[in-house]
């Protein structure tokens, strides 16, 4: 394997806020996206945009990009540039105070491992100068339920569907905000398959509101019209950042795993011969030597994440973490 240069980890303040700032805006991006197209609140590129304290008109020949006229609303790079100073200035969310933070409301259980992303997205969100306390300003609505906490405390999942059905009647008969939509701007996290498997009994919550899961694949029921993917993280990476080392990325993709659903066998079949790859049919055991598994990224330029039996993963933000490029299939 070819040696990667030495380099000093970066300070976990820095690393920390750097995903945090990653996440937050990759979650607050996408549920804006997915709120205004189901409110149909973007115009045509012929419209007018108010921006601070003018407003700017503009038309076809102010998006036009080497001579090519962008038709539709979502491919106009000013359009988007607008719209996000818009969200930006009013986007704003209401989290719900109900519920005690010492069960399974309101915080995260904890900022470390495999769930972190869901830890992250409640203190992030929390954090952000997006929430309201004003729910009439609000935009979209928070449900703070930790379906990990449950699984902390020992709860079945047949009793955590009962936990989270009663917690959300008990806003929907406290709040009228649930009822003026159906739920369409109320959204949730679940970014494990613990919540996945808790809520897929509540079809009032799973069908109408947002639900943010990771990596998800539409085996576990993900409705593309209006879930969120939020990326899982695993905390802390065991190795520094990768990158700006092309010159030891010698291999041209990379993966290691179980063939545990069909993309996964027909992967390993076509090309665990191919001599420009290095693929595994099955987990790299920890016997052949330290972290063999991360530092196997440092010497990768493609890295492939298939989709497995798991609701979530987290090769994405590893491949990125360590400078190699996913290739999700």
């Amino acid at each position: 394997m070819t040696a990667v240069k030495s380099s000093q980890p970066p300070s976990s303040a820095t690393t920390t806020c750097s995903l945090r700032s990653s996440l937050l805006t990759l979650a607050i991006f996408t549920l804006l996206s997915f709120t205004l197209i189901s409110l149909n609140s973007l115009h045509s590129p012929s419209t007018i945009i108010t921006t601070s304290s003018k407003a700017i008109k503009y038309d076809e020949a102010e998006i036009l990009d080497n001579e090519e006229v962008f038709t539709d609303v979502f491919h106009s790079p000013e359009v988007f540039r607008l719209n996000y100073a818009e969200m930006e200035r009013k986007f704003k969310v209401y989290i719900y105070p109900d519920g005690d933070p010492n069960t399974y409301y309101q915080t995260p259980r904890k900022l470390t491992g495999k769930y972190a992303s869901e830890g992250y997205f409640f203190q992030n969100l929390r954090e952000s100068k997006f929430v309201t306390d004003d729910p009439e300003q609000a935009h979209l609505f928070f449900i703070p339920i930790s379906c990990h906490k449950m699984r902390g405390k020992g709860i079945s999942y047949d009793n955590m569907t009962v936990i989270v059905q009663n917690y959300l009647e008990g806003l929907i008969a406290k709040y009228p905000h649930w009822n003026r939509t159906l739920g369409a701007d109320h959204f949730f996290v679940t970014c494990h398959d613990v919540g996945v498997r808790a809520t897929e009994g509540l079809p009032l919550l799973v069908k109408n509101s947002i639900r943010v899961v990771c990596s998800p694949s539409y085996d576990v029921g993900f409705i593309p019209h209006k879930d969120v993917a939020l990326p899982q993280v695993l905390q802390p990476f065991a190795l520094p950042a990768g990158g700006n080392d092309i010159e030891n990325r010698t291999i041209l993709g990379f993966w290691a795993g179980h063939r545990n659903s069909k993309i996964r066998v027909v992967l390993a079949r076509v090309w665990e011969n191919d001599t420009e790859l290095d693929i595994s049919n099955n987990r790299i055991s920890r016997a052949t030597g330290h972290l063999v598994y991360q530092k196997r990224f440092y010497t990768m330029k493609f890295c492939i994440c298939p989709g497995g039996s798991q609701v979530n993963s987290a090769r994405i933000a590893d491949s990125i973490h360590y400078g190699c490029v996913p290739g999700k299939i």
